[in-house]
């Protein structure tokens, strides 16, 4: 009887046990279920619909990351480096050798490459973030960066003086370079690549420079000729809304799309400046200003002798490519012998400006647009400007981007 009890108590017990690690594995499946739609409704939340839910208490720590990591493709670029980099002298110097001699700033006659190689130390790559913004076209932003071990040496020659080799050292670079692929039906599946430099964050190159067997006193003021034109070719050739469009394929296409056009004209007129820095040692700065959108197209006003506080009025019309992103700069210099002195510069983004309306605007001039470079905080007084945007059609966009083709066509001859 015993013996048939306890089979049966054990029986019982084997059943209850299997019934209750049943009932318990379905509860946490269930759970585990209910969990993994809770996480995938998080993960679909945004930093602002966490704010509304967590309100004051929301975690600083929690973040969003806009670029995604790509360590593999680092791997892959530093092996493929040496063959790359071999690749990118050439299509540097026949590229950017033109626009040096281009954007050659006034007092240079000669300004070239005369050694060019990257080095051995590979670019990295800190993240990628890819999305479609218009059908037909893959826009892929990448965070780049480059602290490498180039050698590059430019030829600088100036009237009365021997050419000097002055070399760039300890080049850091850090922007996010914008990549469109144009698609196609027909293999490779892209017709044309356009790559730019996107604006925010704002492009860093930070280099220094060293005279190679000589002095850069020898030439005044050459540092900041080199860094104004590496500034100029950045921004008005390669930082967005500018950009270079590559035919892929070998096959002829119509790139017209992806090209930048015409958007606008801007009427200014430069009335006058008050109070300005005089820069004579006997009598005052005899002014005038330098005006530019973009800086391969600048116009100037007339020199006003002796005086501080100059009376132009005088008006230009300049070609707005993306309200959105450029700005108009203002340069005030000091006519003199040999090298011009700038008195002050400032700039007006376009952004700010009401289309069809007229406008007259008093800024502030600064020693530089980059402050953090400047030591000197003084006053460099005002200048006062009237501004009229207009919004181009579709005819009047058509006329400025031939008249904009001739005029670098007359330029280049």
């Amino acid at each position: 009887m015993g013996l048939i009890s306890g089979i049966l108590m054990g029986m019982v017990f084997g059943i209850a046990l299997m019934a209750g690690w049943r009932h318990m594995m379905r509860y946490r499946s269930t759970k585990r279920v209910a969990k993994a739609v809770d996480i995938k409704l998080l993960g679909s939340l945004n930093r602002d619909d966490l704010k509304k839910i967590c309100g004051d208490n929301f975690p600083e720590w929690i973040s969003f990351p806009v670029f995604e990591q790509v360590k593999w493709l680092n791997k892959q670029l530093t092996k493929l480096w040496p063959y790359v980099a071999d690749a990118a002298e050439m299509v540097i110097k026949d590229s950017v050798e033109p626009l040096l001699e281009e954007y050659r700033p006034t007092g240079i006659t000669s300004l070239k490459f005369s050694k060019l190689s990257l080095g051995t130390v590979a670019p990295k790559i800190e993240g990628i973030r890819v999305q479609s913004l218009k059908k037909g076209q893959i826009t892929m932003d990448i965070d780049f960066r480059w602290g490498g071990d180039p050698n590059i040496v430019l030829g600088v020659e100036a009237a009365l003086v021997a050419s000097i080799p002055i070399q760039l050292k300890d080049l850091q670079v850090f922007t996010v370079v914008r990549v469109i692929f144009q698609l196609a039906e027909e293999i490779p599946c892209v017709s044309a690549v356009v790559v730019a430099l996107l604006a925010e964050p704002k492009p860093r190159i930070d280099y220094t420079l060293k005279a190679v067997g000589g002095s850069l006193t020898a030439l005044p003021g050459i540092s900041d000729m080199i860094d104004d034109t590496v500034e100029s070719i950045v921004t008005d050739m390669l930082q967005w809304p500018h950009r270079i469009v590559v035919p892929i394929g070998g096959v002829p296409v119509d790139t017209s799309e992806l090209e930048l056009k015409p958007q606008g004209k801007l009427t200014l007129t430069v009335v006058r400046a008050n109070d300005l820095k005089n820069m004579e040692m006997i009598g005052k700065s005899d002014p005038y200003v330098v005006v530019y959108i973009r800086p391969l197209f600048k116009v100037k006003t007339k020199v006003i002798d002796n005086n501080l506080n100059p009376v132009w009025d005088q008006t230009f019309e300049l070609i707005a490519e993306d309200k959105e992103t450029q700005s108009l700069i203002l340069e005030v210099f000091d006519k003199d012998i040999g090298q011009d002195k700038r008195l002050g510069v400032t700039k007006l983004p376009l952004i700010d400006l009401e289309a069809e309306t007229v406008k007259e605007i008093e800024l502030r001039l600064q020693p530089s647009l980059n402050m953090l470079k400047i030591k000197e905080k003084k006053d460099r007084g005002t200048i006062t400007i009237k501004v009229f945007y207009h919004e181009f059609n579709k005819e009047e966009q058509l006329i400025s981007l031939e008249e904009e083709k001739r005029i670098l066509e007359e330029e280049s001859n």
